[in-house]
């Protein structure tokens, strides 16, 4: 298998995708959905009407000129080129949601699903921190519109020191028309070992690792979480975040809901508000997550996006049970 250089980034954009589809035609209403291909970056940007919804990176990002030089030597063999996240991802009134670039932590980039400990025949990858094991695409990728929401599903392989394919990944993204409600955007991952023997894990099986989010700058900020006592059927599990975003004025919510039927259900939440960053964490503490041939692992998360007015604990339940797709109780 032919490496992948950090120097093809030039050139990569014009090399990757098989198929080219651009769905938001030039007839549509002004409020339809689109997704569509940028020209300029060869990046899959998703609109609402004429409101920027979220852009999925699936051709490499170089560093930006003269960022490499800004980080800390220490920490310059983490500002590699990367694919396959999200971002920017966007409010209701076009603030920016998600960081990219961040001279702290130059491997964080938006919205990224990623373990810290990817352990292969014996020794250990990084694909949270772009050391030994990296995403890279196929070209096998699809986008369109679906009723009232567009959605995009793309395969990347995951390669062992640029050479050995060991993973196969199809990630699914489905960013529905905005209500009243706000927005919700639904994430679907599936991971299948194309080899043995391959685990996963957070970081010292115990903090980070799995569905990463990191924030732009928050004003105000709250972080909220809950999650219903063990005996509680069903049980019930949210996160927020609220405060004024960058680029905006207002505060905004971003919350975070998990499908039941995600494996270690719920995660553990882990925050780290100085940065910020959030996210529902896989595997359970103190595990590794063995992926096998032929049987993938699936995991599925929504974002709910919207205007942060009060949130009651109902309407919390409401969208934790419109997600989950479960009745309502009976009023006693």
């Amino acid at each position: 298998m032919r490496r992948v250089r950090q120097h093809y980034c030039k050139t990569v954009i014009a090399s990757v995708f098989v198929m080219t589809t651009c769905l938001g035609l030039c007839t549509a209403k002004a409020q339809a959905l689109q997704v569509n291909r940028d020209l300029n970056t060869g990046q899959i940007v998703v609109k609402d009407g004429n409101d920027l919804v979220l852009q999925y990176n699936y051709q490499l990002v170089c560093p930006p000129e003269g960022f490499v030089a800004s980080v800390a030597q220490g920490n310059r063999r983490y500002a590699r080129a990367r694919s396959n996240y999200i971002h920017p991802l966007y409010g209701p009134n076009g603030e920016e949601l998600t960081y990219d670039w961040s001279k702290d932590h130059p491997h964080h980039r938006g919205i990224y699903w990623a373990w810290p400990e990817v352990d292969w025949r014996g020794e250990r990858g990084d694909l949270h921190a772009l050391q030994r094991v990296w995403a890279r695409p196929t070209g096998n990728i699809s986008f369109k519109i679906k009723g009232t929401y567009a959605e995009i599903i793309a395969e990347n392989r995951w390669f062992w020191e640029d050479e050995t394919p060991i993973v196969r990944e199809v990630t699914t993204i489905r960013a529905h028309k905005a209500s009243e409600h706000g927005r919700h955007i639904d994430l679907i991952y599936s991971f299948e070992a194309l080899e043995d023997d391959v685990a996963l894990a957070r970081r010292g099986t115990n903090t980070y690792g799995g569905l990463n989010i990191r924030m732009s700058p928050i004003k105000n900020m709250q972080l909220i979480h809950h999650a219903d006592p063990v005996s509680a059927n069903p049980r019930r599990a949210w996160s927020d975040s609220l405060g004024i975003r960058q680029g905006g004025t207002e505060p905004v919510g971003f919350a975070v809901l998990e499908r039941i039927s995600n494996p270690d259900y719920p995660g553990d939440w882990i925050q780290y508000p100085y940065l910020p960053w959030f996210q529902p964490t896989f595997p359970a503490q103190g595990t590794r997550h063995i992926l096998t041939q032929g049987t993938p692992l699936v995991l599925k998360y929504r974002f709910w996006i919207r205007e942060q007015k009060e949130t009651t604990e109902a309407q919390y339940i409401e969208q934790w049970r419109l997600y989950n797709n479960i009745t309502k109780e009976p009023i006693q």
